[in-house]
């Protein structure tokens, strides 16, 4: 528990100054910029967010494989995998580089983004994809070196760019002495240039600390994908990408069926989504602390441990998220104030919604924590079933039949259930699936001597 705790901390911290700097950006879009700008970034956000789901999938079989190699005590299997996503998500990230600068107009033209906002959203974009090869190593860099055992590291350089991103917005957007006004424009070079410094830095930091995934002299051949590593990181990232595009295009058709409920409803629902942001992150940063120790004890063949790790992660995501949940409850009115305003008639519906579905959060934390385990050992399929059951015949199935009975509370009242669903087929899963049995049959190579 001590150490799981002590390696989720340095996560959430980065997790939540990662959402805080997407806050703090809008903010400063929106006051000097109006409501066309903030909106083409709400545009330009969801593109990105279809990038980063295959990015964080990827990322993550590499952390698993990296955190077997660690606990087997192979750090050249290690560098080999580190090498191998590091080649091939930055190649990978070029080629969407300039794909996306060329086909942005289409993109959104395809998202129907409105003549008022189009302008804006693709100045904003096309800045926005020459960041991602950048994005892409601190990325990589990130979750290899939490798959290692170092969460302290990559939280240092999102500080840094966190500070030089909200630090730089407002100099740009709207100039500064020598600086000129770039508009919305200048929104996206604050995060390129945020993006690229913080990025050498941490390659200079990796270098002048000699950190285990460093690569030198022969070793640089590794950032030339090896099949059987590349295979790997596809056909375990790909299903785990998956996930993420699983709770976005959930999360869309719920923005739909709420907008068909009026203004009221939207402006609500989307005050309760700001607040949902922040209280999912305890259960995402334990459940990535879950993988990479599960990993390394997988690594090392330590199998009776695992159970124990998933136990320590259930019960201290239910601590924390508990902890937070009763918080939000207790002082909801003015969290929600700051997004609705003290007058505004969204702000009762709000509070309702909290009160009916904030709680889910505690259950779906503990089936990602069990995810999270499973992942570790390179069992993929069964989350992303689970979640594809959960969220679409699980809640929309449990919208269709009762919204003629319970109305608007029929959508709010479908997040606990869908929840509630996945975490039985979570549990199910991690207790019927012979996970456990694949992964004590496959053999790590084992260590070079030295």
């Amino acid at each position: 528990m001590g150490t799981l705790l002590r390696f989720s901390a340095p996560t959430l911290l980065a997790n939540v100054l990662q959402s805080l700097n997407g806050t703090v950006n809008t903010i400063w879009v929106g006051r000097l910029l109006g409501g066309n700008a903030l909106a083409a970034t709400a545009n330009a956000n969801v593109v990105m967010f279809l990038v980063f789901a295959a990015t964080f999938g990827f990322g993550m079989a590499a952390t698993v494989k990296i955190g077997q190699s660690f606990g087997a005590g192979n750090i050249d299997a290690a560098r080999r995998t580190f090498g191998t996503a590091l080649g091939f998500c930055v190649g990978l990230s070029l080629l969407v580089a300039v794909v996306g600068w060329f086909a942005t107009p289409a993109l959104l033209h395809a998202m129907s983004t409105p003549p008022q906002v189009f302008a804006f959203a693709l100045a904003y974009l096309r800045v926005i994809f020459i960041a991602i090869p950048a994005q892409m190593v601190t990325v990589i860099l990130g979750m290899s070196l939490r798959g290692a055992g170092d969460a302290a590291t990559p939280l240092r350089f999102m500080i840094l760019s966190v500070a030089l991103d909200v630090g730089f917005n407002p100099l740009l957007i709207g100039g500064f002495g020598p600086i000129p006004a770039l508009g919305i424009a200048g929104s996206a070079v604050a995060t390129t240039i945020a993006t690229v410094v913080s990025m050498l830095a941490f390659v200079v930091y990796l270098y002048a600390r000699d950190l285990p995934i460093r690569l030198l002299g022969r070793e640089v051949r590794y950032l030339v994908p090896h099949p059987a590593e590349l295979r790997f990181i596809i056909t375990k990232g790909l299903p785990m990408g998956a996930q993420m595009l699983l709770i976005s295009m959930a999360g869309i058709i719920m923005v739909g069926l709420v907008n068909r409920e009026g203004g009221t409803a939207g402006a609500a629902y989307g005050a309760s989504l700001q607040v949902w942001t922040y209280l999912q992150m305890p259960a995402l940063a334990i459940s990535a602390a879950v993988s990479a120790m599960a990993a390394q004890t997988i690594g090392a063949r330590l199998f009776n441990r695992l159970d124990a790790i998933t136990r320590a992660g259930i019960m201290l995501n239910l601590a924390m998220t508990g902890v937070m949940t009763v918080l939000l409850l207790m002082f909801d009115r003015p969290v929600l104030e700051l997004f609705l305003g003290s007058h505004s008639p969204a702000v009762a519906l709000a509070r309702h919604i909290q009160f009916l579905a904030s709680w889910s959060y505690m259950l779906f934390g503990v089936t990602i924590v069990l995810f999270g385990t499973m992942r570790a050992a390179g069992t993929v399929s069964p989350p992303l079933l689970v979640l594809g059951i959960a969220m679409y015949p699980g809640r929309l199935g449990f919208y269709a039949l009762c919204y003629p009975t319970l109305g608007m509370d029929a959508i709010w009242l479908s997040f606990p259930i869908g929840s509630a669903i996945a975490v039985v087929l979570a549990w199910g899963s991690y207790r019927l699936i012979p996970w456990r049995a694949r992964a004590e049959a496959t053999r790590m190579v084992p260590a070079r001597a030295t």
